[in-house]
């Protein structure tokens, strides 16, 4: 399929079955409510010992039902994979192990750029610039609090603040590379996942990488793009207009399944 093709399709196919849609919104709103309960009572537990527990219980919970809603996501994606036009409907037990696997993939596809910042961030010596710069700065604090001087950094403290922004440059543009490149991975990942409903193909980085190249880089850049550009808009004209405001409650899910549509659809390839 062209890209255009893939757009119209992914777009239209939500709407093929509301009820199944209608069921993700509820289920959406339960778990929110969940985690606003869960976050609400664990706060009281610095009151009472006992809200500590049922604020973990109502988070776990939470939790639960957003690997249910993952791994149907998931479902979505594989039924581009398939070209069926069908709209999935809900395989409880099928979705909650892949929405738990997703869970993981996700774990391990932000692990490995965040480990490599890490390493970038260590290797320029963010750490040990910061330390003197703190360092300097409480001692001259200090002495200023004293009445002994005024605050003047000294010429090691100004070399480390021009060498912490060097650092920092230098680990914050990484970061953004990575990300960016580990987030195609990820959507790669998810469709493996989906076709294969196996971990361990999902975690797979190197076969995630060539899925790229077998479908095109361009292709692959272009439409996830699209979709990111599409949903964009979609959200800042409701976000911009007040009483529209209310119709994100459906029209934030319907974009999700309309972008997990297009990711199949594009891995089809």
């Amino acid at each position: 399929m062209d890209v255009i093709e893939i757009i119209k399709d992914a777009f239209v196919f939500p709407s093929k079955d509301i009820k199944v849609l209608v069921i993700y919104v509820l289920l959406s709103i339960l778990a929110g409510a969940f985690s606003f309960i869960g976050t609400f009572v664990y706060i009281l537990g610095f009151i009472s010992p006992e809200c500590f527990m049922w604020g973990g219980i109502a988070f776990i919970v939470s939790m639960l039902i957003g690997w249910v809603l993952a791994g149907y996501l998931i479902s979505i994606i594989k039924s581009g994979i398939e070209l069926d036009d069908e709209v999935p409907g809900f395989e409880w037990w099928e979705n909650f192990i892949t929405g738990f696997n997703n869970f993981i993939v996700t774990i391990v596809y932000f692990i490995i750029p965040a480990f490599i910042v890490v390493v970038v961030g260590y290797l320029t010596n963010i750490y040990g610039n910061f330390m003197i710069i703190a360092n300097e700065v409480m001692s001259q604090a200090q002495n200023v609090y004293m009445g002994n001087s005024t605050f003047i950094l000294s010429e090691a403290a100004s070399q480390a603040i021009a060498n912490l922004m060097i650092s920092l440059s230098i680990t914050i543009m990484v970061a953004l590379v990575l990300f960016v490149i580990f987030s195609f991975l990820q959507t790669m990942a998810q469709a493996r996942l989906a076709n294969t409903g196996s971990l361990g193909e999902a975690l797979n980085v190197v076969e995630a990488a060539k899925d790229i190249r077998r479908i095109g880089v361009g292709k692959v850049i272009v439409v996830i793009l699209l979709i990111i550009i599409i949903i964009a808009v979609i959200e800042m004209i409701l976000s911009s207009v007040p009483f529209l405001a209310i119709l994100s409650i459906i029209i934030s899910p319907y974009l999700l399944f309309f972008a997990q549509r297009a990711v199949g659809l594009l891995y089809s390839d």
